[in-house]
């Protein structure tokens, strides 16, 4: 069973198709525990990681590492409503005056 990645922004990280589905903050609650045992973290920066700590009720630890998504594989993704500025390390409450929402993305080949 493939784990379920952690993603800080939706990308497409190798060649495929995708389906990519907006989902609630208790839908990605859900997921999580779920696959609490299951999960690889994306996730390359801490005010991220620390946020979707706090929302998801889990610990998601910062991990910069380069993630291929495989086929059938379901990634829950963080996604920010807005663009920062270049080159700002955003903080908690940057985040959450900028807004986000919870995503489901699925390589399906």
């Amino acid at each position: 069973m493939t784990k379920l990645a952690l993603l800080n922004t939706s990308i497409l990280t190798t060649a495929g198709a995708y389906e990519l589905t907006d989902i609630t903050l208790d839908q990605a609650r859900q997921m999580v525990a779920d696959n609490a045992d299951n999960l690889d973290s994306a996730v390359g920066h801490q005010a991220t990681a620390d946020i979707m700590t706090a929302l998801l009720d889990i610990d998601i630890p910062v991990n910069r590492q380069l993630f291929l998504q495989e086929i059938g594989q379901q990634a829950l993704v963080f996604k920010l409503k807005g663009r920062p500025q270049e080159g700002i390390i955003l903080t908690a409450a940057d985040i959450e005056e900028i807004g986000y929402k919870f995503q489901v993305l699925i390589r399906t080949r």
